[in-house]
């Protein structure tokens, strides 16, 4: 039995000691490794495992952290993570207070860009090759992307800067046909032919005056380290194209790449997934509430049309996908375009239902005030991982979400407490609006077993009274109200209690407030949202506008970035548990007695 490699290094300084023959054992430890500790604890699987040689390739022939390495999107990075100071630690991944299941600067030194979302390695590393050329620093700047993230618009940007240059830049696209669901659109097909040999156009990295070398086997050790090596010693943009297996190592993950992307527990021996409860006993997950609704409308709609920026499994577009396929359309990691894709639709009378996570939403800022709002048109934004989302951390919360809509004129935005709400405000966007509509909801399962009932329209604007009271009103957005419910459930004194789910932030029922303000001597906002220009602003701001004078308290996302945990340690860390919700009525129920 051959001696383990792996407990020996800590840091890329004790790597650059083993010889180049030592290395392939040096992947297979490495890949062990991470398959048993995701196995256990989830996590992010086959973009790592598909990456394990180039992770050693780069670590051994450049001087990191001096030479400047950034991984895009991140989750292809659990190697690397391994090899710079975090082997011992790692099973504390994507955990409370462990390491981040992303680079991050404050990490580590070895974590030369923070990143999360997708295409932004290439700008960074050039913004870094740039100030160390002024600098006067002899150093490298690698940036390694794959095949779904150069796809983008922001990923072209530095290609097309970084072509007028002579900085020091290698970039490294790591080519596997895949981001989390497969690659789409003409640079995919590029790049098949490519890897075939039967393209017949020019290279369109080296028309864009990168040096290219490629297609290379990403999992050939020698070969990697003989072309980095000599990469190395050759002046300005550099472009390496590399053909990887995503999965690589495990069968299952390289035959079901989508699944073993993130495929939770599994045995580390077999590969095979650990059963969990029979799915049709639980409520369903929101995503897939949306994906069933707009196949039931868009059925019977022949003008619905869906899109997604890459994400047709996590949004279940998929559904549509295949029952529909020629009116859903997987655009690639390209927000911006899907949003204006989807206002040039709604120019032409046809409903688009733009499928964004809510964090990658903001990614497409511009075109939503610029193409949709202004333009006034009725765009339906369905607004998947709102709110605290959980162990992917500070760059996937879609906590903003609120507040930076709130501020546009023209645009609804709806948050639904249950899957009935969702399908009933899909269905009403779709008989025909004349606004654009933010439609945001959760990760995960909702409550609710029975939840497909007839359609039924919901009044734009119009909030619910879900139990009146005298003392103490709470007023809500979204699905935070099972929170309030279970602590409105654990109190003694409920009789002069009473709840409101507001359902729109904009417009704002304001016939309700006027109601709810002058009945109540004190108010309590809940969002799993920033407090900052989010739902509760509309109510301090309504309050201010009307010279209402009662207490109000705020409940929501404190003015900071939050990381890594699950999201019930989450909802505990920003007191939007029942917990704290119920001593924060109580500690308000004393205050108006005593005042």
């Amino acid at each position: 039995m051959k001696n383990s490699l792996l407990k020996h290094i800590n840091l890329p300084i004790d790597l650059r000691q083993l010889k180049p023959d030592d290395l392939p054992q040096l992947a297979q430890e490495l890949r062990d490794f991470i398959i048993n500790i995701v196995a256990t604890k989830e996590g992010h699987l086959g973009a790592s495992l598909g990456v394990i040689e180039l992770t050693i390739a780069l670590h051994y022939v450049f001087n990191t952290p001096k030479d400047e390495l950034i991984w895009d999107v991140g989750h292809q990075a659990y190697g690397h993570k391994i090899l710079t100071g975090r082997k011992d630690v790692f099973d504390t991944n994507r955990q409370l207070n462990g390491v981040s299941g992303f680079p991050k600067r404050s990490e580590s030194a070895y974590d030369a860009f923070g990143v999360g979302h997708s295409s932004t390695s290439i700008s960074a590393a050039l913004g870094m090759a740039i100030a160390s050329q002024l600098k006067g620093e002899n150093k490298h700047h690698i940036a390694v992307i794959g095949d779904a993230s150069i796809a983008s618009g922001m990923a072209f940007e530095g290609l097309n800067h970084a072509g007028v240059t002579n900085a020091n830049l290698l970039v490294i696209l790591n080519d596997n046909a895949i981001g989390i669901d497969p690659s789409v659109g003409a640079l995919k097909q590029y790049l098949t032919n490519v890897k075939k040999g039967t393209e017949k156009q020019d290279n369109i990295f080296e028309a864009l005056n990168f040096d290219y070398s490629g297609p290379i086997d990403g999992h050939d050790l020698p070969l990697l380290l003989s072309e980095l090596e000599r990469l190395k010693t050759v002046k300005g943009p550099k472009f390496l194209h590399i053909i990887t297996t995503k999965g690589k190592g495990l069968k299952q993950a390289e035959l079901n790449q989508v699944k073993y992307h993130a495929p939770g527990k599994f045995d580390a021996k077999t590969g095979e997934l650990v059963a969990t409860p029979d799915s049709g006993k639980l409520p369903p997950k929101f995503q897939d509430v949306f994906g069933e609704t707009i196949v039931e409308l868009a059925l019977k709609n022949e003008k619905i049309i869906g899109i997604t920026p890459a994400m047709p499994t996590g949004s279940s577009l998929k559904y549509m996908m295949e029952t529909i396929p020629d009116r859903a359309f997987d655009v690639g990691i390209a927000e911006q375009h899907a949003v204006t894709l989807a206002a040039g639709m709604a120019t032409q009378g046809l409903i688009p239902f733009c499928n964004i996570y809510s964090t990658f939403l903001q990614r497409a800022y511009d075109q939503v005030i610029h193409d949709v709002a202004i333009q006034n048109l009725p765009v339906i934004f369905c607004l998947d991982r709102a709110g605290l989302v959980g162990e992917d951390g500070a760059t996937h919360h879609g906590v903003f979400d609120l507040a930076y809509l709130n501020c546009i004129p023209n645009l609804v935005i709806f948050a639904p407490s249950n899957a009935i709400a969702l399908r009933n405000i899909m269905y009403t966007a779709q008989l025909g609006i004349d606004f654009p509509i933010a439609i945001r909801y959760p990760r995960g399962r909702g409550h609710l077993l029975d939840w497909k009932m007839p359609f039924e329209t919901i009044e734009i604007g119009r909030g619910i009274c879900l139990k009146k009271g005298t003392s103490i009103a709470i007023l809500s957005i979204g699905t935070i109200l099972n929170n309030v419910a279970d602590a409105i459930e654990m109190l003694d004194k409920k009789a002069s209690l009473g709840y409101y789910d507001m359902q729109f932030v904009k417009p704002i029922d304001e016939t309700l407030l006027h109601e709810i303000f002058k009945t109540y001597k004190a108010i309590i906002t809940i969002e799993d949202g920033s407090i900052i220009g989010g739902f509760a602003s509309s109510i301090l701001a309504f309050a201010n506008t009307h010279h209402y004078k009662q207490s109000i308290v705020t409940m929501g996302i404190d003015d900071q970035f939050i990381e890594h945990a699950t999201v019930h340690q989450l909802q505990q860390l920003q007191q939007l548990d029942a917990l704290s919700i119920k001593k924060e009525i109580e500690d308000l129920f004393l205050f108006i007695k005593n005042s």
